[in-house]
């Protein structure tokens, strides 16, 4: 009797733990950062629509967690309007106009680091153009009146959370090599604690200047000093580079799995393919009647991952430069044959296996936020400057962090690179190109109405991780904040290793091993946080891995 109250006990504990979303009637924004969720809330209440809470959350993140958001990045945004239209903006970094194929190679052929760390690691920024952009479309309130915000946040300073803190710590070693990323950000030699508070008086001139004018970032004052500064310690951006960039508008990803219908992104993120490439293999093969977390459908999983990341490697990039056979790689019959290669039993060698050969080509660190206003807008925005930190420079004088997302190319095609992601030819380092991504802005529609709107941060993980959070929804019937929470895996073709979050039982562990899989823990597989509609409710999710938050009203 003692034991079985001890479990009953245990049992009823476990169920306490479970976290409900948070759920409001009328609007909802997800952040990975509290305060500028804060942000989008109150421009949500004052009158404002989902892309201006969108831009204002935005610019505050680019105060608020300057290791991932940013002006000196770039992202993709996917903006749903009431009627059902879905529009998809690319305002991804692009090589600039001096880059090549072998810029980042030495004498001997060998890849150095120069696309990781340092000026010459960044791509032409895209992020004021993608926000000036889809504001010019959609925006209800004045430009000026969304940066303002993140204006103030820089001038008056934050107080620092732990996380934060924390996170410029870890980017120690990277950012002392730079003057003005150690005079801000590591207080000239020591550490920011938790309750500090951070001033970015140079941002928040900046930010003057693009809140007057966002083509300041792109041809004014803000343009020749990145510039001037680029060239005065071997960067490749120029002035030309900068008035030159465009945002490119694209035709969303769209597919479908088990009646409902995805609308993602298209290259050059190879999220959206990869994903319903992935959904195309998982549909039909009853991988889910073994249970969520259970080592049969984990094992699946994992094989699915391992061909469609195999695919990525060999045929994704961007599809103004190269052919992309996009509707081949998420063709029904296609996904039909890499299916019928899967061994229930055991794991596929990844040096065992390569691209497959879908049908000829058709006639293609992070964060991630998502906005719902009270018309039904939606928004899904990911941004980045690739790595925690970018490529560790501050630009001198304007108070933000440059992106290191040359290294997102194929620096040497073969050969892997910081995410240890291994990428092909298609992927190659061309001038004005943008560079492969996994960022993966994503919808669900039910019965032809939203349904869910998700997104993350993560690197290559990232796929992955929006993938099994729907899986979780769909196919093991949770709710959103269950889906969330529920330890995730990923396997990315090469390295071949199973990389699988805290969580999975011992059990599990050992089955997976004695299929043949090399397993890893992983901190996390993507930050992942959603919205879900349902029942008259926006129900939210944020991610217990990281520090965010979810606000609406």
């Amino acid at each position: 009797m003692r034991i079985l109250a001890s479990l009953l006990l245990l049992l009823t504990g476990a169920a306490c733990l479970a976290r409900e979303p948070v759920r409001t009637r009328h609007a909802m924004v997800v952040a990975q950062e509290p305060v500028a969720a804060g942000v989008g809330v109150t421009v949500l209440k004052n009158g404002g629509n989902a892309v201006d809470a969108a831009v204002a959350v935005a610019f505050a993140l680019a105060v608020t967690h300057p290791e991932a958001g940013n002006i000196g990045g770039g992202g993709f945004a996917l903006v749903r309007t009431p009627d059902g239209v879905a529009r998809f903006f690319d305002f991804r970094e692009r090589a600039p106009r001096s880059a090549g194929r072998n810029m980042y190679l030495d004498a001997s052929g060998k890849a150095t680091a120069d696309s990781v760390v340092g000026w010459r690691a960044a791509g032409t920024p895209g992020t004021v153009a993608g926000l000036e952009h889809i504001h010019r479309i959609y925006g209800r309130k004045p430009w000026a009146e969304l940066v303002a915000p993140a204006i103030r946040l820089a001038a008056q300073g934050v107080e620092l959370s732990y996380s934060e803190a924390t996170a410029m710590k870890q980017g120690a070693r990277l950012m002392e090599r730079f003057p003005e990323s150690k005079r801000i950000f590591l207080k000239g030699g020591e550490f920011f604690e938790p309750g500090e508070v951070l001033v970015q008086p140079e941002l928040a001139e900046t930010l003057k200047r693009t809140a007057q004018d966002a083509a300041d970032f792109y041809r004014g004052e803000t343009a020749r000093r990145l510039a001037e500064a680029s060239r005065a310690n071997g960067g490749e951006i120029t002035l030309e580079d900068l008035r030159d960039y465009k945002v490119v508008e694209r035709k969303p990803l769209e597919g479908g799995y088990k009646g409902y219908h995805i609308v993602t992104a298209p290259p050059p993120s190879s999220g959206g393919v990869a994903m319903l490439e992935m959904l195309a293999m998982l549909e039909g093969s009853g991988y889910e009647k073994a249970g969520a977390g259970s080592a049969a459908a984990s094992h699946y999983l994992a094989e699915v991952m391992r061909r469609a990341y195999a695919d990525r490697a060999a045929y994704l990039g961007d599809t103004d430069f190269v052919k992309v056979p996009v509707t081949g790689l998420v063709n029904p019959k296609y996904a039909a044959t890499l299916r019928a290669s899967i061994d229930p039993e055991k794991a596929t060698p990844s040096d065992s296996l390569g691209a497959g050969q879908p049908v000829p080509y058709e006639s293609a660190e992070t964060t991630h936020f998502n906005v719902i206003d009270s018309d039904g807008t939606a928004v899904a925005l990911t941004y980045t400057i690739n790595a925690w930190w970018g490529n560790g420079v501050t630009v001198p004088g304007l108070g933000f962090l440059l992106n290191n997302e040359m290294d997102d190319f194929a620096a040497k095609p073969g050969e892997p690179n910081a995410f240890g992601l291994v990428q092909g030819e298609a992927n190659a380092i061309q001038p004005f190109k943008r560079p492969l991504s996994s960022m993966t802005p994503t919808m669900v529609l039910r019965d032809g109405k939203l349904f869910m709107v998700l997104g993350a941060p993560g690197g290559a993980r990232i796929i992955t991780g929006v993938m099994q959070v729907l899986l979780n929804v769909v196919d093991f019937g949770m709710s959103v904040q269950e889906a969330v929470d529920q330890p995730r895996l990923h396997h990315q073709w090469k390295p071949d290793k199973l990389y699988l979050e805290k969580g999975f039982s011992p059990d599990t562990k050992a089955l997976l091993e004695k299929r043949g899989h090399v397993l890893e823990e992983a901190d996390t597989v993507a930050r992942t946080e959603a919205i879900l509609i349902g029942e008259g409710w926006l129900q939210g999710a944020q991610n217990g891995r990281s520090t965010g938050k979810v606000a609406g009203y």
